[in-house]
């Protein structure tokens, strides 16, 4: 695909259809099977969580209403207590200012409706001693060091 095209279809402006993709990056262990990501209405998607989890704590570019169908995960969260989740008809709802990350006990299967995308999130890096950025393709933008950890 040549560069014009690929920024165009790569961009937050183009409904993307039918796609596989390591969904929060290559590290975290998570795979998206999406149905549409249309960035700046909304997205629809499967989920698949490998057993475990990435170091990042992370916030998200947009909120979230997320069904657990198969599995058994754990949310950690940066302030607060750890919460588990299984299947169940009661959805997880994620704002994108939840810092967290999640735990999958064993290899585990989620639904998600995710709204519009901003432009910027972030995730704790290091031990959480530096905070980067993120936009778009996950492109850090910037970090910076995080003092009285």
């Amino acid at each position: 695909m040549n560069k014009m095209l690929k920024k165009i279809y790569y961009s937050k402006w183009f409904p993307r259809l039918f796609f596989k993709k390591y969904d929060g990056g290559p590290d975290s262990g998570v795979t998206g099977y999406m149905l549409i990501e249309w960035k700046i209405l909304f997205s629809i998607g499967l989920l698949h969580f490998k057993e475990g989890s990435r170091e990042a704590y992370h916030t998200h570019a947009f909120n979230a209403i997320t069904w657990w169908i198969k599995g058994s995960v754990t949310e950690e969260l940066v302030s607060g207590r750890p919460k588990d989740f299984a299947p169940s008809f009661k959805p997880k709802i994620t704002k994108r200012s939840c810092f967290h990350k999640v735990i999958a006990k064993v290899s585990s299967w989620a639904f998600t409706i995710r709204g519009p995308w901003k432009d910027k999130w972030y995730e704790f890096r290091n031990n959480k001693t530096q905070i980067a950025i993120l936009t778009h393709g996950r492109k850090v933008l910037y970090t910076t060091k995080i003092y009285n950890v």
